[in-house]
């Protein structure tokens, strides 16, 4: 279980670095102000799983938190052709990557809810609600991602 949750808790520290730079690279208001608020969500998550794993017993791993933050950073490293600037796929690509972590954060609160059936150490009423908001969330990112694709592959190029 400890290596379960320290998985996830890394995943989330990564995934809440990406939420916060896509919300500063965004300047468009809706998409930025949308990230944002999704970056606090993202962050009140993380704090949720760490209230979790102290009511477990388990200890957060700083090293692994450590692990998921220099994930996000060499995310960052892909011969996209523009070296100091963003690409035109690089709002697509957050958005799918976003999704992703958030499908994982589900899966996670999902495999918690069933063990909060014969755990009472696990919240069930907190637990529907992170879930709720991982459901909301993935809604969200969706419209970011559809709007994305639109606007960057709808256009003739071969660069992208």
């Amino acid at each position: 279980m400890a290596i379960y949750l320290n998985d996830h808790y890394a995943g989330a520290t990564g995934g809440l670095e990406l939420f916060r730079r896509a919300a500063q690279a965004r300047t468009d208001g809706a998409g930025g102000t949308v990230l944002a608020d999704l970056a606090q969500q993202v962050e009140d998550d993380r704090d949720a799983l760490a209230d979790i794993m102290a009511d477990l017993g388990v200890p957060t791993s700083q090293s692994k938190a450590a692990m998921g933050w220099l994930a996000e950073k060499a995310g960052r490293l892909k011969p996209n052709g523009h070296i100091l600037s963003r690409s035109p796929l690089s709002d697509l690509l957050e958005a799918e990557s976003m999704l992703l972590g958030v499908s994982g954060k589900a899966a996670c609160w999902r495999t918690l809810r069933i063990l909060a059936e014969s755990d009472e150490r696990l919240p069930s009423d907190r637990l529907d609600t992170l879930l709720e908001r991982a459901e909301q969330q993935s809604a969200a990112l969706e419209e970011l991602r559809s709007t994305a694709a639109s606007r960057t592959l709808a256009q003739p190029s071969t660069t992208q």
